[in-house]
């Protein structure tokens, strides 16, 4: 006779893996931080200056879509004190508008948002591993793709082993980033000479340029959204992931300006609009001819960094559409041992290592900028659309500012679009017609699932 210790266990046993709830505050943290810091600022800065021809209105570039960020962190972390699950931007969406926008976020994330992001770090990594080991482009190639299967192996292992190494590479590159910052004042005495500002844009054109420039500064501040997809894994997720999506954030922008200034305190404004690798640049005239060398490193961790919470925050993305019904079933399984979405974590390297190998990254990721920002301007909309459906819907936290801080990022991410889609028509047009074929494979995953 099977007793009810029996019987409980039995039920224990027949249960499905789930995942574990082992991220704190500080590795959450370290995801917004470490996706965030990539390559962009040690190159971005250049064309963010020659559109804008001054340093202070190349400044008001990245204070201005840093604020927007921010002002998205602050939108996003209600809805994720809210929903604290795995999926994050995917599950909003689908909560405030139904199952088709949810599922157009997560399919550009797919196809390129998140993959395609994978892939140009992936890349980049190897072309600054170049500088200290000689590479030919296969091999290059080669040293990408391996990149992207030695941190899916970590993150497949446990979020636990992917949470540790993400805070370990993200800690080495913001001090040594803060070192480059700090030395960059104490050792470089003086202005740097040549022409103060360049060919300025006047009137029309300044509000154009402004908007180009700011792709470029978005596209450096991209990920910090990233941590919410993995919301089912962090501790005590009501307060820790609004703070990692706001502490991070704010850290960022501050890291970025700071950054700015040392390379305009350096450098002459003519060699910072067109260097190739202003980071390398500053740090050559701070450091000496080893500085290219340390800068060179620093790139390689920060892209690691980068890449390592990329892959493991994006697969909780497919594995909630899996769960949904709309992404192949087998993306939705648990391991049994490690506990992490190991099909998707298989099925995002494979897809990532095949961009790398086809070269189609770079193309995909300039054109995903625009529907990005289509997705994160429903999302913060959605604060607004869940007060009003929802209202009795536990809030832990609260949006600072409500209605004017959502609202605010709204009217700023419809300029940018609306912007873009006038003055880059073509990688505007090829987001949009992404966001077009997801529609008809949605109705394939509807009619598969019916």
């Amino acid at each position: 006779m099977n007793s009810p210790e029996s019987g409980s266990a039995k039920t224990v046993a027949a249960s499905p893996p789930q995942l574990l709830r082992a991220l704190g505050w500080w590795e959450a943290t370290a995801i917004v931080m470490g996706i965030m810091i990539g390559t962009g600022i040690f190159i971005v800065p250049a064309d963010i200056t020659r559109s804008m021809g001054s340093k202070d209105a190349a400044l008001s570039v990245w204070a201005v879509t840093g604020m927007l960020s921010l002002f998205g962190a602050l939108s996003f972390a209600e809805l994720a004190a809210m929903m604290p699950q795995a999926g994050g931007q995917y599950v909003y969406l689908r909560e405030a508008y139904g199952p088709l926008t949810g599922y157009l976020c997560g399919w550009s994330f797919f196809i390129a948002a998140q993959t395609g992001g994978i892939s140009v770090l992936a890349v980049g990594f190897a072309e600054y591993a170049n500088e200290f080991l000689p590479l030919t482009p296969w091999e290059q190639k080669a040293a990408a793709a391996l990149s992207i299967a030695v941190f899916t192996a970590i993150n497949y292992l446990g979020v636990r082993e992917g949470g540790l190494v993400q805070s370990i590479l993200t800690g080495v590159k913001v001090g040594a980033i803060a070192v480059i910052i700090l030395l960059g004042y104490v050792l470089v005495r003086g202005l740097p000479g040549g022409p103060a500002t360049l060919a300025q844009p006047t009137g029309h054109r300044f509000v154009a340029s402004f908007g180009v420039a700011m792709v470029g500064a978005f596209w450096a501040y991209e990920g910090w959204n990233a941590c919410t997809f993995a919301a089912g894994e962090v501790q005590r997720p009501e307060r820790n992931v609004p703070l990692a999506l706001i502490l991070g954030t704010v850290a960022v922008i501050v890291i970025y300006l700071a950054l700015n200034l040392v390379y305009y305190h350096v450098l002459p404004m003519d060699q910072v609009a067109r260097s190739t690798r202003v980071g390398a640049d500053a740090a050559v005239r701070i450091f000496g001819r080893t500085g290219s060398y340390l800068v060179s490193l620093l790139i390689i961790i920060s892209t690691l960094g980068s890449l390592n919470g990329s892959i493991l925050a994006a697969p909780r993305v497919y594995y909630a559409m899996a769960k949904d019904g709309l992404f192949f079933r087998w993306c939705a399984r648990v391991h049994p041992r490690f506990h992490t979405p190991h099909v998707a974590l298989l099925v995002q390297g494979v897809w990532a290592i095949v961009l790398v190998a086809a070269g189609t990254y770079e193309q995909l990721f300039t054109y995903v900028i625009f529907a990005a920002f289509v997705f994160y301007a429903l999302t913060a909309l959605a604060v607004v659309v869940l007060r009003r459906t929802r209202p009795d819907a536990p809030r832990p936290y609260r949006v600072f500012g409500y209605p004017y801080v959502p609202i605010i990022f709204v009217l700023g991410s419809t300029w940018f679009l609306v912007n873009t889609l006038m003055e880059e028509p073509v990688e505007a047009g090829c987001g949009a017609a992404m966001l077009g074929a997801g529609i008809l494979v949605y109705g394939f995953w509807k009619r598969r699932a019916a």
